[in-house]
Formats: structure tokens, sequence, C-alpha cells
């Protein structure tokens, strides 16, 4: 599952200088995201959030982004609007082609009193009898509704109605639910259908090393590694063609598994396809004596300081901005630091001795740099 982490969040704010608290508006569209987290801890500043084409399902954790105007999460998985009353400025919301039928969940924006413009078309909520005046009579503060003004007569009209109306769309909405409910189990049902196919098709591949089916073995390797990827492809064509073809209603969980089946597809087309990269050959670090070397296969800018005050040495490694945390493992030893740079070690000899289990690494917040603090063993 793709998530919001601080390291994305980053790379999205290259025009604050990589900044995010300070962060006043960010793009996060097209990201693949399944859950709507830590923007509100992180960016509390924001004034636009864009979100669109997204796997969101929920709107979650942005309660506290006090300042935020323009909230853009077309083209998600969300079905119902909640917790938007802390978005006290909030102006605009985009919520075009998501999964909301419950449409009286509308009612949660009356406490967002700037808001000016909504929109829901492409929901199915859209298509209830009487959905437009029921939103039109519900918040009073709208001046458009999917890019149409709300007239003054309109609205009048709207009020009138209102009872009646929201009966309707009560009705409606219940109706709705019975088929959503409907949907999910459907949805659950062929998931494990695809499961339990996908362990026969394994179970199969393994009946070779079966005694039975030892002959089928060899004479299926005596066919060359090309008829051994014609028959995997074949197989794989076959899969295809009972994912696309069978009939299936356009909801979150057909949508979700969707986005899953063609990442499973691309993962494994990787895996055969593409060939094996060989492994280079590390430098060396440490000689037959023992001697530990310098090395820099990352080929990184760097800088130690001697930091007298503080009895310590500072390395400055200059790590690129955008690099994931993840991909650095920093090991500091008695007389050498070693830091590997996705996969690749940087090595320093240190003039004096330091205390491993006082150093600390971080990364600045401005430059990404990677600055580990490492106390020296004896005092000067």
């Amino acid at each position: 599952m793709v998530r919001i982490t601080e390291d994305l969040v980053r790379r999205r704010a290259e025009h604050n200088n990589c900044e995010i608290f300070s962060l006043e508006e960010i793009s996060l569209h097209q990201q693949e995201i399944e859950k709507l987290e830590y923007l509100d801890k992180w960016c509390r500043d924001l004034k636009i959030l864009y979100l669109q084409n997204n796997l969101i399902p929920k709107i979650e954790n942005v309660g506290k982004l006090k300042k935020l105007e323009y909230l853009n999460l077309a083209l998600n998985n969300i079905e119902k609007i909640e917790n938007l009353e802390g978005c006290e400025d909030l102006k605009k919301l985009d919520l075009t082609a998501n999964f909301i039928g419950e449409l009286s969940s509308i009612e949660t924006l009356k406490y967002n009193i700037h808001l000016k413009e909504l929109f829901l078309v492409g929901n199915p909520c859209t298509e209830f009898q009487g959905y437009r005046q029921f939103v039109v009579a519900t918040l009073h503060q709208l001046k458009y509704l999917d890019s149409k003004e709300i007239e003054r007569s309109e609205r009048i009209q709207a009020l009138q109605n209102y009872p009646e109306v929201k009966q309707k769309i009560k009705e409606q909405e219940q109706s709705y639910l019975l088929k959503r409910a409907k949907e999910k189990e459907e949805a659950q049902r062929r998931m494990h259908e695809r499961k339990d196919r996908k362990e026969k098709q394994v179970e199969a591949k393994l009946g070779f090393d079966s005694p039975g089916s030892l002959q089928d073995k060899e004479n299926h390797q005596s066919e060359g590694e090309t008829e051994k990827e014609t028959w995997r492809t074949v197989e794989d064509d076959e899969e295809d063609r009972r994912f696309w073809e069978e009939p299936t209603p356009y909801t979150p969980e057909s949508r979700l598994e969707t986005h899953r089946y063609i990442e499973e597809k691309r993962k494994a087309k990787d895996n055969i396809r593409e060939p094996k990269k060989r492994e280079k050959l590390l430098p060396t670090l440490v000689t037959a004596e023992e001697k530990v070397l310098n090395v820099n296969m990352p080929k990184l800018h760097f800088s130690l300081k001697d930091d007298e005050e503080n009895n310590q040495f500072i390395l400055d490694l200059s790590v690129y901005r955008h690099l994931d945390t993840s991909l650095l493992d920093v090991d500091v030893q008695t007389t050498y630091i070693r830091v590997l740079v996705k996969g690749k070690p940087f090595q320093l000899v240190l003039p004096e001795e330091v205390k491993p289990d006082s150093s600390s690494a971080k990364r600045s917040q401005t430059t990404g740099h990677l600055v580990v603090s490492m106390p020296k063993e004896w005092t000067s």
C-alpha cells in the first residue's frame, strides 16, 4: 500500500526549498496513495491541497488544517463526506468522480461556513431524484454546485420543498447502501476465487516436481528456455483474458483490485523478462592487514568538521536531497565511519577515536544532507 511519507512530501515541495512545515500548497496527485495521513501534522499552513487521482477511501487526518482553502480529492474511492469540520477556511471542495452515495453526509459541511464551491459530479448520489435541491437547501453558504451558480430563486424553492426532498433522498440512499453491501460481498467472493485460482496454478507448476510427472518435467525442460517463456506467456494471457473480460461493476473495490492486478503483473513481468543485473564487486574496505581504507564509491561531496567546543567530529555527507532515508545505512566504529548509500559504501577513517554508542545521525531539514555527530573518546 502506497502511503504518504515525509520524503514524498519533501520531494513535492521543491518550490518551497523542500521545507514542509511552512508549505502552503502541495500536489500529491497520481501517486497511488491509499491512505490520507500525516499532512495535518507536517504541513499545518497548507492552503491548497491536490490529491486527485489516487486510491484514497476516506477523508481523514485533515481536521487540523485550519488554513486550508481548497481541497481536491477528485477521482478517489471516497464514499462519504466527513472529518472536514476543522477546516475552518475551506472555500472550495472538489469530490468529482468518487463513490459518494451517502448524500446526507453533506450535512457535516454546514460547519464550513466559508465553503462557496462544491463539486460532486460523477458520484452515485448525483443520480438521486432531488439531488441538487437537497444540496442547495442543506448548504446555505454555497454559491456554486458542480460549476453551476446557485440562484436566489433556486434556493428559495429548494427550501420550500426541503422536507419532501429530504425524505426521498433518505429512501434512495437506503436503497443505494443495500446495493453497496451486495457489491462488497461480490468483491470478496471474486477476491477469494482469484486467490484459489492462483494457488491452483502454483500447485500445477509444482506438480512438475512430483515422481509421476518426472518425464513431463524432462520433456518440458528439453524444449528450451524460449519454449518455457512462451508457456508462461500463454498462461499469463489466459489469466489476463479472464480478468479483463469478467463483467465487474465499477466500485471502489474493483478500482483497487484493478490497480493491484496491474501492479502485480508489472512486477512479475520485470522479474521474468529483465536480465539479472550482475552484482558489482564492492571495493576493498579493509586490507588483508586489517587497515581501514577511505572509500567514496557514491562519489559524494563531504566535510569532516572538528567541533572542539563540543569535543566531537561532525560529518556532513551531501546525499541527494530526494533520496529516501531508508536507502541509507550508517555504521560508526571507533576509528572510522561507514555509510551505505543505495548499497554503495562511503567510508572515512577518523583522525581520533570516537564513541559509536553516543553518535547520532540525522537528515538536514533544508539540504537533505546526512549529518553525523560523533563524540570523541578522549577529551582534549
